[in-house]
């Protein structure tokens, strides 16, 4: 009798972000057969991206890792690696600082994000490599894949999904998953 070899699912390794019909700061996001609405930049896309255009770079982006927001203890299910916000965790926006679009502490003087943002836009946030590997002044920072604002809102060139869906793609997502925009 031959044994039948159980098959792990596994997560497909790139996630597809298309633009919407419609209107320039929205799109679809795809993982497998999962389809969810996002928004995207005010300024829609760009294979130019340059700090504060509002554009969303096109291109592959691997996943490195995320946060979450500690007062809600909710687990979430992903192999990222999920970090805790503190306080004091910060992102460096200003280009001509040595620590340009990366996480630095409170105090910080130079241009930064808040990671613990009033708004919740952060509560779940997954750091997308963009201009951080390989980082260029003035190429874009804080490039996260995060919540909505109500009414899908532009981001500044983040993408952003409901926080129904960001709990439907984050068991999906993995360090060096790819989130291809077109």
């Amino acid at each position: 009798m031959e044994k039948k070899r159980r098959t792990r699912r596994t997560a497909p390794s790139t996630i597809i972000v298309r633009p919407a019909p419609g209107r320039q700061s929205r799109a679809l996001v795809q993982c497998g057969p999962l389809v969810v609405p996002a928004a995207i930049g005010r300024s829609g896309r760009t294979i130019l991206k340059r700090e504060g255009d509002g554009a969303t770079p096109i291109a592959s982006l691997k996943l490195l890792y995320g946060f979450r927001r500690g007062e809600h203890p909710s687990r979430l299910e992903t192999p990222l690696t999920i970090r805790r916000i503190r306080q004091d965790m910060l992102w460096c926006d200003q280009p001509g600082d040595p620590n340009y679009n990366r996480l630095v502490r409170a105090p910080f003087r130079p241009s930064h994000e808040e990671l613990k943002r009033k708004d919740g836009l952060y509560d779940i946030c997954v750091v997308m490599d963009w201009n951080i590997t390989s980082r260029t002044r003035n190429r874009g920072s804080a490039i996260f894949f995060h919540l909505i604002r109500p009414g899908y809102e532009p981001t500044a060139g983040c993408i952003a999904v409901h926080p129904r869906d960001m709990r439907r793609l984050l068991p999906h997502m993995r360090k060096g998953t790819t989130i291809r925009v077109l």
